[in-house]
């Protein structure tokens, strides 16, 4: 009908031209004034408003007859269900836009038709985009929907979560959780007094107690450096959002004394069994001073541990006694196995090998049989050749075993020693571990997020510079009589591990007791100058350092990194000794070097002076170590990627590495 009248009108106005120009009839030029000319366009106008408003009144009394209801599709009690379920239908065609909609959003003053659904929420094209089993959750009008979409129907579901969402919220933030709090080094604080005498602890116990009334947390305490805490989730998120502010507020206490009291807190939640919440939070304490203290750990049930604090040192202490059970503990349970295997991590360096020998030297004492788990392949350049030059050839098939056999006879009754690692994939041969029935762990890096699980024994000391320094010290000061006896060979490998691990004494993490063992070693024969010729640098790798010094570069003050050639293929132990070369120069805090160490495995060797945390910085780049000593391993990764990797991490978490220790002293 539109056309038609359209049509007509163009007829019109064309006949008018053409009488207009060929005066036809005549006079009709003279007759046609303005004026009449104004009239006639006001009538075809009014024509057209009239035909539209009567256009449009038809047309709308049509879509109401033909307007689908959710009642003439789905039942009129199929739709009252989905009422009482509060479960929205939207219909759209190709272009997202709304065709039919049912009641709910009517009810709700939402109107959706004739809109185009991803212009109205934007996170429903990922639905758009996917597939039937997809759901995502909006929120408008102070309501919240979880939505899913049929993707062959162009049907969107809405189902109201709202009081659903709330409920969960509520219950979470009132959910329980459990923690401990531990004084560190409680016992070199107190010494031989009672700990009610002492200023120090009752200001640490004041500080513990203020902080929990600050955050509704309730705490009791059961031991004299022990506090069992109790809270709601929403205090926990308070602690978590104030990073624990607590562990310097003890630590500024000690300003100024002989000893700086520090913290170890564990917290654990989102599980309801109280019992199992307060294994998880035992374990996260342990954690927390398995790694050195001054630091909080909180375990979410099946999810990764995040750590808050962890910018000090591990505090070195004088006493021998945990030492002594320790050590009086392994070699009760080497005496109840069958035989041991010893074992450290991939790529076994001299300090993995020294500890190796030094478990190996206990099990002699012992009268078990041991092996190391040795593949020359899985091993430093230098270390294999040390290991070579050390011993014969029927000396050492007498004291190794390879992956592959052990895998084969290790059994329920053989007792398995990891030294110098916990994360398990990083061991030297995983799949041995995976079998091992009876586990020790011994190791001087800090605990991460993935670490054994040892069943039998865990002995984690990162104030210790080197696993051959805890070695040392079992065998110095266990109980045995007459006293454990040590090759010369043994000891000078584990001297030269010693030496590795802590740059010839020059590192931060070299203490008395580090002197001491080796002292200790001296006593058992080490020779220190061939120690020395083990860690030597061929020609070749003299070049090759100072080949990737000579890149170094300054992304941030007092932060330096060196980057090797991709197609150079390097030792970790030279990549280790370039970081600890960049340390030696003035005004350096921290050095990361990158290098290619496999085809596809790419490595960063941290180190800093402490007042960076490097080891925060490698776990976040799913490495670990030390506080002034740490690496990361990247598979299937270019130099130039991991390059990129490093200064993102630097950019992001830098300021969070930078200890305060020098503030606070």
């Amino acid at each position: 009908m539109a056309f038609v009248l359209a049509l007509l009108e163009i007829a019109v106005f064309l006949t008018a031209i053409l009488l207009y120009l060929y005066d036809i009839p005549q006079g009709f030029n003279a007759a046609m004034e303005t004026r009449y000319w104004a009239f006639a366009a006001g009538g075809v106008a009014f024509v057209n408003v009239i035909f539209i408003a009567i256009m449009l009144f038809r047309i709308s009394a049509i879509r109401q007859k033909s307007d689908l209801k959710a009642a003439d599709i789905i039942g009129a009690d199929v739709q009252e269900a989905y009422n009482f379920g509060q479960i929205g239908l939207v219909v759209t065609d190709n272009d997202d836009a709304v065709i039919w909609a049912n009641s709910l959003f009517k009810e709700r003053q939402i109107d959706l038709m004739d809109k185009n659904i991803i212009d109205w929420q934007p996170s429903l094209r990922d639905l758009r985009n996917g597939n039937n089993d997809m759901t995502v959750t909006i929120e408008t009008n102070s309501r919240i929907y979880e939505v899913k979409y049929l993707v062959e129907a162009h049907l969107y579901i809405f189902k109201d979560i709202t009081e659903f969402s709330h409920l969960n919220t509520y219950e979470r933030e009132h959910s329980m959780v459990l923690g401990l709090i531990v004084i560190d080094n409680y016992a070199e604080i107190v010494g031989n007094a009672e700990d009610e005498n002492n200023d120090l602890v009752t200001r640490v116990r004041g500080a513990i107690f203020d902080y929990g009334n600050r955050f509704g947390v309730v705490l009791r305490r059961f031991r004299g450096d022990s506090y069992f805490a109790v809270g709601t989730y929403s205090s926990l998120a308070k602690m978590e959002k104030d990073k624990f502010s607590l562990l310097n507020e003890v630590r500024l206490l000690g300003k100024g004394t002989d000893t700086v009291p520090t913290l170890s807190i564990g917290f654990a939640h989102d599980f309801q069994d109280p019992e199992k919440l307060n294994e998880m939070a035992s374990n996260a304490a342990n954690i927390a001073m398995s790694r050195g203290g001054d630091q909080a750990v909180v375990s979410e049930y099946n999810k990764e541990l995040k750590f808050y604090g962890g910018k000090t040192q591990a505090v070195e202490s004088s006493s021998k006694v945990k030492v002594r059970n320790y050590a009086d503990g392994l070699i009760s349970l080497i005496r109840q196995a069958k035989n041991v295997m010893v074992m450290g991590h991939a790529q076994a360096d001299m300090d993995a090998l020294g500890a190796c020998l030094g478990v190996m030297t206990i099990c002699e004492y012992c009268k078990i049989p041991c092996q190391i788990i040795y593949d020359p392949k899985n091993t430093e350049t230098k270390t294999r050749y040390a290991f070579q030059s050390a011993f014969a050839k029927a000396e050492l098939d007498r004291i190794t075993i390879s992956p592959k056999d052990a895998y084969d006879r290790i059994s329920d009754s053989t007792l398995l020693v990891v030294v110098d690692v916990s994360v398990p994939a990083n061991t030297h041969a995983p799949r041995v571990l995976e079998k091992s029935t009876k586990t020790v762990v011994i190791d001087h890096h800090r605990m991460g997020t993935a670490f054994i699980d040892a069943n039998v024994l865990s002995y984690v000391e990162p104030s210790a510079s080197s696993a051959s320094e805890i070695l040392t010290e079992f065998i110095h000061y266990a109980t045995a009589n007459p006293r454990i006896e040590m090759k010369p060979s043994y000891a000078t490998i584990m001297l030269s591990g010693m030496f590795l691990d802590t740059n010839f004494f020059k590192s931060k993490s070299t203490g008395a007791r580090t002197f001491e063992a080796a002292e200790i070693l001296k006593t058992y024969g080490a020779d220190n100058a061939v120690a020395d010729d083990y860690l030597k640098d061929e020609y070749e790798e003299y070049s090759l350092t100072t080949k990737i010094i000579s890149s170094m570069k300054t992304p941030y003050y007092g932060v330096v990194y060196c980057v090797a050639d991709d197609n150079d293929i390097i030792d970790n132990a030279a990549i280790s000794k370039v970081a600890n070369q960049l340390m030696q120069l003035k005004g350096i805090n921290a050095s990361f070097v990158i290098g290619r160490t496999q085809e596809k495995e790419v490595r960063i060797s941290c180190r800093s002076d402490s007042t960076i945390n490097v080891q925060l910085l490698a776990e976040k780049m799913n490495g670990g170590g030390h506080f002034s000593a740490a690496a990361a391993t990247f598979k299937n990764q270019t130099i130039e990627g991991v390059e990129a990797i490093l200064l993102d991490t630097l950019s992001q978490y830098l300021s969070e590495a930078r200890s305060n220790a020098g503030q606070e002293e």
